[in-house]
């Protein structure tokens, strides 16, 4: 990329300098030649006065005189002299504009195609005296000025060297720039495609500096956003793996411990054993289960049962499957059920569970003697729900994280702490399935406040 970045730069450089030499260079011929013709016409103006003086100065036509005054005629200029009468006098021309003249025609072979397609302009000027008229001359010259003159010749050579010169320069000046400029530019992407290989290598630690603000480096710090987010997720997976494993392993354990004692005989398979390992049987039921709702939701393979849903009614009936949790950890409830039923289009067994998992965490991460508030308020297109607890609260850092899949801001795993971690990232995935949205707030040892919007209908799922 570097090569071809540095020769498409210098291709166009060399372009950009042709041009600019060629124009220049036409441009100044143009304006060189305009400047000689001006200058040929301001000749001609004062030839009547010349011709004046010369004849006052001697009394007559000195052919002498003539020829000296020939040589500061402009190159290709004819003057054909006569007198009053029409008798000629004399015809001038400038002898060194005939013999360049003549050279070029000679070495070139193409004398008669030049002065074929020159352009040629006349003009009569009256030689005047003190006793009247004196002469009468006819002039024929180029309509253009020829760059004869050797000092002409020279000075544009000089000027197209210059030209040459100043764009050698400049070329070797964008060689140095270009190969600098593609350096710079090719460097950082060097960069970036060496973390990429290092982290598609398993090194997700591998960052690259962001020193620009430019679109390399707003790519950069996209490229180091992604690499956390793998980062994070390869951590999450990891945690993920030793979260299940150890989920599946304390009903096993157990489970197992109790088969073992009824075939050593130490414990009896009576009632109350069978139904300690049938509450693991049903742990482990509701894991896989939770599992598999999760992944489903993921995956988008969840089609919902739509129906007109009474979140009041709802929630009413999950607070008062609840209630005895509340009493046994001595919680105040503050709820005032709105009187009006409030109506949405939605699943109810999954809202069911959004709304059980919350409430259920807001029972389990409150301290006892504390409060659960729930409030149910609507507007003209959607509903709000917020519950909050007083308790432990989650830590900033652990806010961004509590959504994700066995994800728990307390590491020792206990159950008395919490259960397997999957609630909330199931409610996220059913709030989304119901095109709503779901916020929290929390302050360390203070509170813990969830905000739910459901829209009342889902326009896409209808459709």
């Amino acid at each position: 990329m570097r090569t071809k970045l540095f020769l498409s730069t210098l291709i166009v450089a060399l372009i950009t300098l042709a041009f600019s030499i060629i124009s220049v260079n036409y441009v100044f011929k143009q304006q060189f030649s305009d400047y000689l013709t001006q200058l040929n016409e301001a000749t001609l103006e004062q030839l009547p006065t010349r011709l004046s003086e010369l004849y006052q100065a001697k009394g007559l036509w000195d052919s002498t005189a003539l020829a000296e005054l020939s040589h500061s005629l402009p190159t290709g200029a004819v003057v054909t002299l006569t007198d009053p009468n029409g008798k000629l006098i004399a015809t001038l021309n400038n002898p060194m504009g005939t013999m360049m003249h003549s050279q070029k025609g000679m070495g070139m072979g193409m004398n008669m195609s030049t002065s074929s397609t020159t352009q040629w302009k006349t003009k009569t000027l009256t030689v005047s005296g003190p006793l009247g008229t004196l002469a009468t001359a006819e002039v024929r010259y180029p309509a253009t000025a020829q760059i004869l003159n050797p000092q002409d010749v020279q000075f544009q050579s000089a000027v197209f060297r210059s030209l040459l010169f100043a764009g050698g320069l400049a070329l070797l000046f964008g060689i140095l720039l270009s190969y600098f400029t593609s350096r710079q530019l090719v460097a950082p992407l060097k960069r970036l495609i060496k973390a990429a290989d290092r982290i598609g290598h398993g090194y997700l630690s591998e960052r690259v500096s962001v020193s620009s603000r430019d679109e390399v480096g707003q790519l950069a710090k996209a490229f180091n956003s992604m690499a956390d987010n793998l980062d994070r997720q390869e951590t999450l997976r990891k945690q993920f793996t030793a979260d299940i494993a150890h989920e599946l392993r304390t009903p096993l354990t157990s489970i197992k411990s109790y088969i073992e004692a009824f075939q050593d005989g130490v414990l009896l398979a009576d009632q109350e054993n069978l139904s300690s390992i049938h509450e693991e049987i049903n742990r482990l039921v509701d894991l896989s289960s939770d599992l598999k709702d999760l992944n489903v939701a993921e995956i988008g393979g969840i089609q919902l049962n739509l129906k007109s849903v009474d979140l009041n009614h709802l929630i009413q009936k999950i607070i008062h499957g609840l209630y005895p949790l509340f009493r046994e950890k001595n919680l105040a409830l503050n709820w005032q059920p709105p009187n009006e039923s409030l109506g949405i289009l939605g699943d109810e067994r999954l809202l069911t569970r959004l709304f059980y998992n919350i409430i259920h965490n807001a029972y389990r991460y409150s301290d006892p003697g504390g409060q659960i508030d729930l409030t149910l308020t609507q507007t003209l297109d959607s509903v709000e729900i917020k519950i909050s607890n007083t308790g432990m609260g989650i830590s900033e850092e652990d806010l961004p994280l509590i959504f994700e899949r066995f994800y728990r801001g307390d590491k020792s795993r206990t159950r008395e702490t919490g259960g397997t971690g999957i609630g909330l990232a199931l409610v996220r995935q059913i709030t989304q399935l119901h095109q709503g949205t779901i916020a929290v707030q929390s302050k360390i040892g203070c509170s813990t406040e969830f905000i739910i919007k459901l829209p009342k209908k889902l326009t896409v799922a209808e459709e």
